[in-house]
């Protein structure tokens, strides 16, 4: 029953729902000043005078108390690099939809068309999503609240209807699962770990990078962290 509700939530979610190379033609002529250089990106007509570079993190050499705690980092890891996929579908999902769903006026054909949606995740996902245990589905909970800024609660409050996010979530509480669950790795130890397992996975090619939603630097949570004291991590 528990993966059940886990699979109407998210796809009743996904129902809502650097580099380029410099063309040769940018060329240093020799009595140009640096200020004068300027380059042109394929596929655009822009002059840039400078490049852009994406954000890189140092990570730090993992360090653990004890055998326990970099067991636990590891489980932690194995669940978080298996469900974030599904989070990252789900935040893609809300945005084509709401793109799609600006040019159909009617809202009789806006329903037929999300239903459509709808139609197409279960039967791509539903499988997969069928097979996540209790501590996977809280932390895709989790980690939609992380790509969208929103509750699992409130989309299908907005989806479906008040009383059916109340029964989902009183249901899911049963076995100690919160669709109103959020993610906040300034003060929640457990959520910094997720965290700091997604990035070290965009670092090294083993998720596809997707940007939060949310508010915080990774680099300023990793120095609060390091220097908490034992029991804030608990």
């Amino acid at each position: 029953m528990l993966r059940t509700y886990i699979l109407v939530v998210f796809i009743a979610f996904c129902a809502v729902g650097f580099s380029q190379e410099i063309e040769n033609d940018s060329v240093l002529n020799p009595n140009d000043s640096i200020s004068d250089y300027y380059v042109r990106f394929e596929g655009d007509s822009i002059l840039y005078s400078s490049i852009q570079l994406e954000e890189v993190y140092l990570f730090g050499k993992l360090e653990f108390a004890d055998r326990s705690e970099r067991l636990r980092y590891l489980i932690l890891q194995r669940k978080t690099l298996k469900v974030y996929p599904y989070a990252k579908l789900a935040a893609e999902r809300l945005v084509e939809l709401n793109d799609s769903l600006q040019h159909i006026k009617k809202r009789r054909h806006q329903r037929k068309y999300t239903k459509k949606v709808q139609k197409f995740i279960e039967e791509e996902f539903s499988e997969e999503l069928k097979k996540l245990t209790r501590t996977e589905g809280q932390i895709l909970v989790k980690l939609i609240y992380r790509q969208t800024g929103t509750t699992a609660f409130d989309l299908v409050k907005e989806l479906r209807s008040g009383w059916r996010a109340f029964w989902y979530n009183t249901t899911a509480s049963l076995f100690k699962i919160s669709l109103k669950e959020e993610f906040h790795p300034e003060s929640i130890h457990e959520d910094y770990l997720i965290e700091d397992i997604l990035q070290r996975a965009f670092a090294g090619n083993k998720l596809e990078r997707q940007e939060s939603v949310l508010d915080y630097d990774y680099a300023q949570l990793s120095n609060k962290w390091k220097n908490a004291p034992p029991e804030s991590k608990n």
